[in-house]
């Protein structure tokens, strides 16, 4: 990318990032306050994948996420106030505080809904696509997902569907290594999983899942490729998150040293230290930010729980 034209987008990205960043740094201290049901899955170090993949798509277009979603929500513009009082379970949330963290949501966003399966996201993202190329109305979707995923037979049957119609969908592997403790390098024999496109004659490349223009440039590629008809890509990004695979979770099993080498690629730092944005654009992005997230976190403190008469409104039995 042009020199120029990285720094058309820099403001956008860097914004976006420290947003993410920021907003899971309130969770986790809701968290630690106690005001938090259940446990959240922090986003916090992969910030660059959803910035740069989000910025390559059009309004109208899907997404398909995962039990890591808020970044995703943060990245597709939706409302931090109701993002954030749905993590603390009130009836303002986006799903009336029903959904919660893992379940996180924002159809309005074209986000079709994080999920607490494993590989849970891959088929309904694929369903979205399917769906647009009947309607031909020239939509795209995109499947947010992590390294363990890989190994379900979700994700290999969604690839082989997808490339067998030329389902205009793009799949992303947010590799940060560990599916909860497990070392994804320990459980496959070829660790480069965009090869695995090459079983269903698919193209699948690897990237830099830190660098958000390597991010942006790639998925932008590949989403015009599936808006043309042309079918699926695999891109496989590697990154790392900081915290453990849950707010709860100590992370003891990965080596200090590794999480230090991951820590000092940090996506935010990295676009900073490219001098794109000049000091004062950064302090006021960051101060612009900040108080968006208080907003948000004032906004969801303040709300209300749903009322006990909710309990089974917006709820299906079958």
């Amino acid at each position: 990318m042009k020199k120029e034209d990285m720094k058309k987008m820099a403001g956008r990205f860097y914004t976006v990032m420290y947003r993410a960043r920021r907003f899971e740094e309130e969770v986790f201290e809701f968290y630690k306050r106690g005001l938090m049901p259940g446990l959240a899955h922090l986003y916090l170090g992969e910030e660059s994948i959803a910035a740069g993949a989000c910025a390559a798509l059009n309004e109208t277009d899907y997404i398909g996420s995962t039990h890591r979603g808020h970044g995703h929500l943060v990245a597709r513009g939706a409302d931090l106030n109701r993002m954030m009082a749905e993590i603390l379970g009130k009836g303002t949330g986006y799903s009336k505080g029903k959904g919660g963290s893992m379940h996180i949501m924002a159809m309005d966003k074209g986000i079709l809904g994080a999920n607490g399966i494993v590989g849970g996201g891959i088929p309904i993202a694929l369903g979205a696509a399917y769906s647009a190329k009947l309607q031909n109305n020239g939509k795209v979707a995109i499947s947010f997902f992590g390294d363990s995923a890989s190994n379900e037979g979700t994700f290999h049957e969604s690839l082989n569907m997808a490339a067998a119609w030329d389902l205009p969908i793009v799949f992303i592997i947010e590799n940060n290594f560990y599916g909860i403790s497990v070392d994804i390098r320990s459980v496959t024999k070829e660790h480069q999983l965009s090869k695995r496109a090459v079983g269903y004659g698919i193209p699948g490349i690897t990237i830099d899942g830190n660098d958000v223009f390597a991010v942006y440039e790639e998925t932008r590629k590949a989403v015009e490729r599936a808006r043309s008809g042309q079918g699926p890509t695999l891109i496989e990004c590697l990154t790392y998150r900081w915290q453990g695979h849950h707010v709860g979770d100590p992370a003891v099993y990965r080596p200090e040293e590794e999480v230090a080498v991951w820590r000092a690629k940090d996506p935010i730092a990295r676009l900073g230290a490219l001098k794109l944005l000049s000091r004062k654009e950064v302090d006021d992005i960051r101060a612009a930010v900040d108080a968006e997230i208080a907003e948000a976190c004032a906004f969801a403190e303040d709300s209300p729980y749903p009322d006990i008469s909710e309990a089974y409104t917006d709820v299906f039995v079958s």
